[in-house]
């Protein structure tokens, strides 16, 4: 049976296989017939956009070279004018950047073939293969400006002698085409030899001198015909970066590492052998003094570089700039004379040869003085190295830092951990267990303490407690460049494991001082070209990086000399007298960097002590001994006259953890008796008792999350890594110190071998009491018993034991001769072998004549007129035996006593001399001398006149 409506015809079916066919018929072509249609559209306008480009492209070099100058520009020179860098009044001139050019012009032939290859070997290797450009150099530059932001030069020589010779040194897309195409038209016009002549005679080589004729006599003293090797590779390094790389510069050591790059290459290039260069390396290359008139000389380099890498060296040289710096030139001289009086003071004594000083304006960033080493002109001590601008180990002056560190986290003055020999390596494979200064452990003490007393084991244990990112990371905010590298550091960072610059170790401090605001650094006020245009002029870039109340803690601290006067003495060098001021040591363990860095609300000062070769000082080098001085009179001098400022005071933080808030559980004093190891009683003898103390004490790490210091208890303190290792220096230390940690072992049990009954007998039956002794010995008759027998008797005379007798003899005879006259009190212990203890005492009254020292003045006599010095006092001493020493003093005619010499007597006759002669006027001596139990005589007074 069929469904006449279901069935279909062959014609149906076949127009319905074919709509589905069409149906289902691949994408694929109808995406290609597509594509086919957009590119037609398209296309028209894609070679409009073509033509559109190189009609810009044309008319643009059009316009760029409508007043391109001519090639022969190089040949022709405009008028330099004199720049002049001033101080902050705009009265002195620093240094003139004067417009004396010296250039000599030489031709190719008298430069020597590997100076000109050393040329090409640091500047343009592929030279004598372009036609005045690189289009490898070009794409390079472009990629790294679109890549990085920053502009780099991918300059050929050609390029280099437009740019010097013809153009500005601005860095513009502008300017680069024009340099284009004129080096190009350089190509056309010169051949190779012409150009590199041209270079040679026209490239800046730093300050005044272009050339490298100027070059040789200014820094060698020779012509370019007589240059070594060696030389020639020195002078090919400069021209890169004229200022970076001057020999009277700060990187003169960058200099000589270019030079030696430059020696390698020329012997990978073939131009030389490698035994060449390496002659080359190892010949001493000696600089010509530089011969220019200049005032503070670091500070003006590290100017005139600031300047060269912001404008270019043609411009700061040429253009007749007025540029008005930061300098305080009174406060430069007193720096200057502060490292002078210190380099002939201490230099031989402590084994030193270089001092830096950097004082800042904290209201402002400005630099008032710069002394960048203790002479400039220094060869022996590489002078013009300016060691403010190096890193150097800071030693404990970085302490601050991380104390700062610490009390934003959370922790506080008062907060108490223990200075305890620790070692902080949890691996076991690196012992670390840094010591104190003076090698000493002060058990629990508060981060006060700690800081002010900048003691070592402490400092670490809050380096841990912050967390190095944590001090990385106010680091960065404080402006420290030095620091970038977090993998190298560790825990020693606080110790001054890492490097700082002094010039931003001293901005550091005057965020301190200025209460957490920071002051971009500042050396320039205000810069003018030769018309009075101001080109730059200084504005004050503040951040406030700190809350007050953090960085009022820590001024607090190192303002307070009586925090650190247990290490440091009080009034030490670290104090202005009459004025509040923070300041903090620092010293390297080998003696080889010693810093001093402090400040007032207006005034910060670093000082940087070493050797410029970083060999070590003598052993007592530190901060606060060859550093602090420099400081000190710095600031003494500098602050002269101004008004005295204070520092905001810090409220008190109460936090409620014991711990943060400075107190540790009571200790609990027991007394053991060491013969029955058990509880001491009243017949427990005195000899035998040990007092222990006992309490759970414990660091830091037992009560707080060192990453929440204010938040809960840890519930489990031994997950943190350190906390066996704190934990154990704890116990050590206590244990040294007759702490007791552990409770468990202790006894319960009273004395039980030491009983009433057991207690010796004894009674002095002569001397009576209250007898008088007329001679120097004392005859002493006793009755004693003891049930376990007589082991010794000790007597004593004024509770000073004078005699031990170990047998039970009843009579015994002491010398009386080291008494004075008068009552005195005799004790005769009895003792059993158990240390039993029985007492018995007398009082009797001493009466005899015992001889009495006496000086009489022999030479000059009573009222001589005195003209000559050294002067011999001479006298003579009775019974100098009872004597052990005799100091000689003088009074002024007004009353005011000062010391002469001093004597230990060993004869009858004294001579004294009196070195020093005084001012004229009327003149009183008189001696002091002291017997053995240190009783004070006077002698009677000699009157001198001196003349």
């Amino acid at each position: 049976w069929r469904n006449p409506e279901k069935s279909f015809s062959a014609d149906k079916r076949l127009k319905t296989e074919t709509k589905i066919k069409l149906i289902h018929r691949p994408a694929k072509k109808h995406k290609k017939h597509w594509l086919k249609k957009v590119f037609r559209f398209l296309f028209p306008f894609f070679l409009l956009g073509v033509f559109l480009l190189g009609i810009t492209i044309i008319i643009l070099l059009a316009w760029v070279s409508k007043d391109l100058p001519s090639p022969d520009g190089v040949i022709k020179r405009k008028i330099v004018l004199s720049t002049k860098i001033y101080d902050r009044t705009g009265k002195v001139v620093l240094y003139d950047i004067h417009g004396n050019i010296k250039r000599t012009a030489i031709t190719l032939s008298q430069v020597p073939d590997y100076a000109k290859q050393a040329v090409i070997t640091a500047e343009d290797r592929n030279f004598y293969k372009h036609k005045g450009f690189s289009i490898t150099g070009i794409i390079r530059s472009i990629i790294i400006n679109l890549t990085t932001g920053s502009r780099v030069g991918g300059s050929t020589l050609t390029q280099q002698l437009v740019k010097n010779a013809i153009l500005t040194n601005e860095k513009t897309y502008i300017r680069k085409i024009k340099e284009l195409l004129i080096s190009y038209r350089i190509e056309k016009t010169f051949s190779k030899d012409e150009i590199l002549n041209m270079y040679l005679n026209e490239i800046p080589y730093g300050s005044v001198i272009y050339g490298i004729e100027a070059a040789s006599q200014s820094f060698f003293g020779k012509s370019a015909k007589d240059l070594t090797l060696a030389e020639a590779a020195i002078l090919a390094a400069i021209p890169n970066r004229p200022t970076y790389y001057s020999p009277y510069g700060n990187h003169k050591d960058q200099l000589l590492i270019r030079q030696r790059y430059i020696l390698d290459s020329m012997a990978e290039l073939g131009y030389i052998t490698k035994e060449q260069a390496e002659a080359a390396k190892n010949e001493k290359i000696n600089f010509r003094p530089p011969n220019e008139s200049i005032i503070a000389p670091h500070f003006v380099m590290y100017v005139k570089e600031l300047l060269s890498e912001k404008y270019g060296e043609n411009f700061i040289t040429q253009e007749g700039l007025k540029v008005y710096t930061s300098l305080d030139l009174e406060k430069q001289k007193i720096a200057e004379e502060a490292i002078k009086k210190a380099m002939e003071d201490n230099s031989k004594k402590y084994n030193f040869n270089n001092a830096a000083l950097v004082a800042i304006d904290p209201k402002t960033g400005q630099i008032l003085a710069m002394v960048g080493s203790a002479d400039f002109f220094n060869e022996e001590i590489d002078g013009q190295v300016n060691v403010a601008l190096r890193p150097r180990q800071p030693g404990s002056s970085f302490k601050p830092i991380v104390y700062l560190a610490a009390f934003i986290k959370g922790y506080t003055p008062d907060t108490i951990v223990y200075d305890t020999l620790t070692n902080f390596d949890t691996t076991g494979a690196n012992p670390y267990q840094p010591q104190n200064y003076n090698l000493k452990e002060n058990g629990p003490v508060t981060l006060r303490k700690a800081l002010a007393g900048s003691l070592n084991i402490p400092a670490v244990k809050v380096t841990y407690l912050t967390g190095l990112n944590n001090i990385l990371d106010l680091a960065d905010n404080l402006g420290y460049t030095t620091l970038k590298n977090r993998d190298r550091f560790g825990l020693s960072i606080v110790l001054g494991g890492a490097e700082v610059k002094l010039l931003e170790h001293v901005n550091a401090y005057a965020t301190l001082a200025q209460e957490g605001i920071k002051h971009e650094i500042s050396p320039i006020l205000k810069i003018e070209d030769n018309n009075g245009k101001i080109i730059e002029e200084y504005q004050d870039k503040t951040t406030q990086v700190i809350k007050p109340e953090f960085v009022r803690n820590l001024t607090d601290i190192l303002s307070d000399d009586t925090a650190r006067s247990y290490i440091f003495g009080a009034g030490s060098k670290l104090t202005l007298p009459g004025r509040p001021v923070a300041a903090k040591t620092g010293t390297t363990n080998d003696y080889r960097d010693a810093w001093t860095i402090g400040y007032t609300p207006s005034l910060v000062c670093g000082v940087w002590v070493g050797n410029t070769n970083n060999k070590e000082m003598k052993k007592g080098a530190d901060g606060s001994v060859v550093a602090a001085p420099i400081w000190n009179q710095f600031m003494r001098e500098a602050l002269k006259d101004t008004p005295i400022e204070s520092f905001n005071k810090p409220e008190k933080i109460i936090t409620g953890k014991p711990i943060l808030d400075g107190q540790i559980p009571a200790n609990k004093k027991i007394k053991i008796d060491t013969i029955s190891g058990k509880l001491a009683t009243q017949y427990t003898p005195s000899s035998t008792i040990k007092e222990i103390s006992i309490s759970e004490i414990h660091d830091i790490l037992h009560y707080v999350n060192k990453d929440d210091p204010r938040g809960p208890e840890p519930e489990n303190p031994a997950t943190d890594p350190q906390y066996y290792n704190w934990e154990a220096g704890v116990k050590v230390w206590a244990e040294k110190n007759g702490i007791s940690t552990e409770t468990t072992n202790l006894p319960t049990e009273y004395d039980d071998i030491h009983l009433p009954q057991d207690q010796p007998k004894v009674s002095i039956i002569s001397p009576q009491n209250k007898q008088t002794i007329k001679n120097n010995q004392l005859k002493i008759k006793l009755s004693a018993y003891a049930n376990r027998g007589i082991k010794k008797i000790e007597y004593l005379i004024d509770n000073e034991i004078i005699a031990i007798d170990q047998s039970a003899s009843l009579e015994k005879t002491l010398e009386l001769e080291s008494l004075d006259s008068g009552y005195h009190t005799l004790t005769v212990n009895v003792k059993d072998d158990l240390e039993n203890t029985g007492s018995d005492s007398v009082e009797f009254n001493l009466l005899i004549n015992l001889p009495k020292p006496l000086l009489n003045w022999e030479s000059p006599i009573n009222n001589s007129q005195i003209k000559n010095f050294p002067l011999t006092i001479k006298a003579t001493l009775i019974n100098w035996q009872l004597i052990k020493q005799v100091d000689l003093y003088g009074m002024t005619g007004e009353g005011k006593e000062f010391f002469i010499d001093s004597i230990n007597p060993n004869g009858e006759t004294i001579d004294f001399n009196w070195k020093k002669k005084p001012d004229p006027g009327n003149y009183q001596l008189f001696a002091n001398f002291f017997d053995q139990k240190n009783k004070k005589y006077i002698s009677s007074k000699l009157k001198l006149i001196v003349q």
